[in-house]
């Protein structure tokens, strides 16, 4: 049994000294890992090596090598957060990865982990023919890393994100000017549609708040650092994704889709609407609860619902 103790800590040695006390302890704590690592290896070695500033495929010679005090106290007092308070690697490396793409991130956004990132690697195809999207908007950007990530999937296209959290597109714009994005990327503060202006986009992704607040009181300690506006929604979950839903199909082309992420409200929004015919998406690397929506689909959805 491996318990933390900043004393015992700071008397490691070597770089292999601190993942192996790190790993033990995690595994003591029973950490837990969906922000993204799965397993308590990956979550140390991210630690430890990015605070160092070393790469994730460092030689395996260089973990031998001694560390100075100062680097002791400041590994130190890493694992102590991620193991005793619990928080996510990214957020204490203030760096996340998304669709191969380091965004920086901290507790004013939600840590990229969608599957959506597979999709854009895809270009959306078969759902859309790649070379014909001209716009595309993201719905709830929060780090905008879907909405950045879309604009090296198409680099010709205009893209829009918004969000209602001033906090969350301020660490949007510091990932827009790092990615060097500002003339194809446009940042909105608004709830869902209400400040945006008349025009259609293409493709419409979303990965809004859908967290009932049952969910909430039973999610890891790890979720408690996100924000909760980015994370819960009222009406079991489906407020923000019915908003979506109602008003869409004005902003798509007649070739446009909808894709929103509703993890596991899945069964609640199929039940409430048994009727609409959800296209479920299917994700090689893992990933559920996303659906895909079209425009027709969309003004069938808003004349039953209207």
């Amino acid at each position: 049994m491996t318990v933390f103790s900043f004393k015992q800590a700071q008397q490691l040695e070597s770089i292999a000294d601190f993942l192996r006390y790190g790993i033990s302890c995690a595994n003591h704590a029973a950490l837990y890992y969906g922000h993204g690592s799965d397993n308590a290896w990956d979550d140390m070695l991210a630690l430890v090596l990015g605070t160092l500033s070393l790469p994730s495929d460092v030689h395996a010679a260089l973990l031998q090598a001694r560390l100075t005090s100062d680097e002791k106290i400041l590994l130190s007092k890493q694992l102590e957060k991620r193991i005793v308070m619990r928080i996510p690697v990214p957020y204490l490396l203030k760096q996340a990865h998304f669709c191969g793409l380091s965004f920086y991130i901290d507790e004013r956004a939600l840590i990229p982990r969608s599957p959506f990132a597979e999709l854009i690697e895809q270009q959306f195809e078969p759902w859309v023919v790649a070379d014909n999207v001209t716009r595309v908007l993201d719905l709830c950007t929060g780090s905008a890393c879907i909405a950045i990530a879309c604009c090296y999937a198409f680099p010709d296209a205009a893209v829009d994100a918004i969000d209602l959290s001033k906090d969350a597109l301020a660490v949007a714009e510091i990932n827009r000017a790092q990615h060097a994005v500002s003339e194809q990327l446009t940042l909105i503060e608004s709830d869902c549609f209400d400040a945006l202006e008349a025009q259609q986009y293409d493709i419409i992704v979303s990965n809004p708040p859908y967290v009932n607040h049952d969910e909430m009181q039973t999610l890891p300690k790890e979720y408690q650092h996100e924000p909760v506006l980015a994370l819960e929604a009222e009406e079991n979950g489906l407020a923000i994704v019915e908003k979506i839903l109602n008003t869409a199909h004005d902003y798509l082309t007649d070739q446009g889709v909808l894709i929103v992420e509703v993890g596991n409200s899945d069964e609640a929004l199929i039940k409430k609407y048994p009727d609409v015919p959800f296209t479920w998406l299917e994700f090689e690397r893992g990933g559920e609860g996303v659906f895909l929506l079209t425009k027709a689909q969309l003004s069938q959805f808003r004349n039953k619902n209207a």
